[in-house]
């Protein structure tokens, strides 16, 4: 369950900070950002307990450098917020390793992601917010919270079947 969350939302982050870049220009920079990510899957995959700080940290600095220049909130906010997302599941998923499995890790996984989903929800609704008073409300930004929306209903579909 946290490693879906943990991927989508690497995929997430490094493609609205990739996006983001890619619409003012800076494609290069979009480039790095996607290796960062495709980065962030190879180091969970070997198991690199660094790299999810080192990634976050580069995450948010990009996405503060896109609002210093102008860049369109959305984007930046939808990277930085799913970046911290991410860096937070990987380093729960690295602390569930150490318990023993029952049935209280399934209940302890569940509140996480519900108490991280919920401020992720909260700062895609701060972006949403930032998009429309600056009239940058694009589709691209729609596809975005349709496609989050739909994994948040997949997650709240896989709790109740279980």
């Amino acid at each position: 369950m946290t490693l879906i969350a943990l991927l989508s939302s690497i995929v997430v982050s490094s493609a609205s900070l990739a996006l983001g870049f890619s619409q003012r220009g800076f494609t290069s920079f979009a480039v790095w950002i996607l290796i960062l990510g495709t980065g962030w899957f190879f180091a969970i995959w070997q198991e690199w307990k660094w790299y999810s700080s080192v990634a976050l940290f580069i995450s948010t600095v990009a996405a503060a450098l896109g609002l210093w220049f102008g860049f369109i909130p959305g984007w930046m906010f939808a990277g930085g917020i799913f970046a911290l997302f991410a860096w937070d599941m990987d380093n729960f998923r690295q602390r569930l390793r150490g318990l023993v499995k029952d049935d209280e890790i399934r209940g302890l996984e569940r509140r996480h992601l519900a108490r991280i989903s919920l401020l992720a929800l909260i700062g895609l609704v701060l972006a949403s917010i930032a998009m429309l008073v600056r009239a940058q409300f694009t589709f691209e930004w729609s596809a975005l919270l349709v496609i989050v929306v739909l994994l948040g209903l997949g997650q709240l579909v896989g709790w109740l079947r279980k």
